[in-house]
């Protein structure tokens, strides 16, 4: 299975057409044809459902489709690292950072490395915890933000001094708003929404077995897009302080929940890890950052 066959593949499958995936690969239709039919005879699947306006992928190219996107992913990134080795100026660093507003703390890093190193250029995946972790481990990154006690036997970690508070947002002329916090109780009148991370590992910290006497009515991934919940009065977002703008002149209220439910914060990376320079020159402005 060569990479330029899974190259061809996922254009195809992004484009679901012969003709513009060709030309936006500048290669000519039978040249493409051939190799996916090739790639086809040597996994001995069908990869596409070819209908008249498109090619929709089969359950087995969906999965062709994900394990292609690693290989393809960790080849770039392998090519990236090799041809910055000797390159003190620049290079591609990779992040995995889960939503929080320490985030400050990598670009204050970021800002750093920029002032002898100009030409990085940074790939920031968001996501929560699990997500993350998987790229990490996968070696699709070099430095993630857990917000969540990672495994010591896996990961070097360096913690941040301060931890993540969660809280409930709703409108400015919501009843919680009025409170200077919420309880349980007071969040068993309503229907919630959260991240999958926060219910599964947070919430069992918070209130035990009762969890499951709140009203989760969904789970949400960015608080931005929960916010559209907020405004139209379905849900009341259970969320990090300071994610989202609830000044004076906002619409939105935060209100942090009682007792205190804390998060702790931390930079990882993969024990035995090899760096590229300019990634090892971030990990030390990181270390540096949380220092001061």
């Amino acid at each position: 299975m060569e990479i330029k066959s899974l190259r061809y593949f996922l254009t195809i499958a992004r484009m679901e057409n012969m003709t513009k995936a060709s030309e936006i690969l500048h290669v000519t239709q039978p040249t493409l044809s051939k190799a996916l039919k090739e790639l086809e005879e040597e996994l001995g699947k069908k990869l596409f459902l070819r209908k008249s306006t498109k090619m929709v992928l089969t359950e087995e190219g969906l999965l062709l489709k994900k394990r292609a996107e690693d290989i393809v992913g960790m080849t770039d990134k392998t090519i990236g690292e090799f041809k910055t080795l000797s390159d003190m100026t620049g290079g591609d660093v990779y992040l995995g950072c889960a939503e929080s507003y320490q985030i400050r703390y990598l670009v204050k890093a970021l800002k750093k490395v920029r002032e002898t190193c100009p030409n990085i250029h940074f790939h920031m995946f968001s996501g929560d915890t699990e997500h993350v972790a998987e790229k990490l481990d996968k070696g699709f990154l070099d430095l993630a933000v857990f917000v969540e006690n990672p495994n010591l036997s896996k990961y070097n970690v360096v913690r941040v001094p301060e931890n993540d508070s969660f809280g409930a947002v709703v409108l400015k002329n919501h009843p919680l708003s009025r409170l200077e916090s919420v309880s349980f109780n007071d969040l068993k009148k309503y229907s919630l929404i959260c991240s999958e991370q926060c219910f599964h590992k947070d919430l069992p910290r918070w209130c035990g077995e009762k969890r499951d006497e709140l009203d989760f009515i969904g789970f949400n991934t960015l608080p931005y897009n929960g916010t559209a919940f907020v405004r139209e009065n379905m849900a009341v977002m259970l969320t990090f302080d300071k994610l989202l703008y609830c000044g004076k002149d906002s619409e939105f209220s935060f209100i942090p929940l009682n007792p205190p439910l804390e998060c702790p914060f931390y930079f990882v990376w993969r024990k035995y890890q090899a760096f590229t320079p300019v990634a090892a020159l971030l990990l030390e402005c990181v270390e540096q950052a949380v220092r001061v």
